[in-house]
């Protein structure tokens, strides 16, 4: 049997909330962000919730049916927040500025975090990035993730589209290459942190499936 998927909307931005901020908790990348496990548990759910309402907006969630797992994609033209020259123009871009203020003004990491992913992001192809998945703990290991990715990936196959991610935990990044995800660049080392592997993905034709 196969999972049932659908866009979330609005209404559904609490579930997503509560997804991402179950699923990304112990992440390394979280707790690079928000060292102090009491300050974690406090302002890591504004965080998600900043990311939740940046995608709703500007992009497409997906959510499981019985509403265990959810995924975060924005549609990415080629020059999108980058310069003319097809580099990293991350130092333009307000927008991890805005979430520190709007989540934890005195925590620098926050808009670090944002400014480091911008400044590696590939540029001057068309693509779809997964900017987050999350799926409830009780459920993981279930496939969910996959059913969710690989609903994507098959239209990006179908329309010719590369995909990109950072994958933020060895566990991870091996279910990514499994997906035909592969390393695109040097990993991100984020200071006195973890590291990040920016992961990106070409569309598969009949031939090379």
């Amino acid at each position: 049997m196969g999972v049932a998927i659908r866009a979330a909307g609005a209404e559904d931005r609490e579930l997503i909330v509560r997804l991402l901020d179950e699923a990304f908790q112990d992440d390394p990348v979280s707790g690079w962000v928000f060292p102090g496990v009491e300050d974690r548990r406090a302002k890591h759910p504004g965080l998600m919730a900043a990311f939740t309402d940046i995608v709703l907006e500007s992009g497409r969630v997906d959510v499981t049916e019985d509403g265990s797992a959810c995924a975060l994609w924005l549609s990415m033209p080629a020059q999108d927040g980058h310069g003319e020259d097809g580099s990293a123009d991350a130092g333009e871009d307000d927008g991890p500025a805005q979430v520190r203020e709007a989540v934890d003004p005195g925590n620098a990491r926050i808009e670090a975090i944002g400014r480091l992913t911008a400044a590696i992001h590939p540029a001057g192809r068309a693509h779809e990035y997964l900017w987050m998945i999350g799926v409830a703990p009780g459920r993981q290991g279930e496939g969910l993730g996959t059913a969710l990715i690989e609903s994507v990936l098959d239209r990006c196959d179908r329309e010719g589209l590369p995909a990109y991610l950072e994958a933020s935990s060895d566990r991870s990044r091996k279910l990514y290459e499994r997906l035909g995800f592969e390393l695109s660049g040097e990993v991100l080392e984020l200071p006195d942190g973890p590291v990040m592997w920016p992961m990106w993905r070409e569309p598969r034709t009949a031939t090379s499936a």
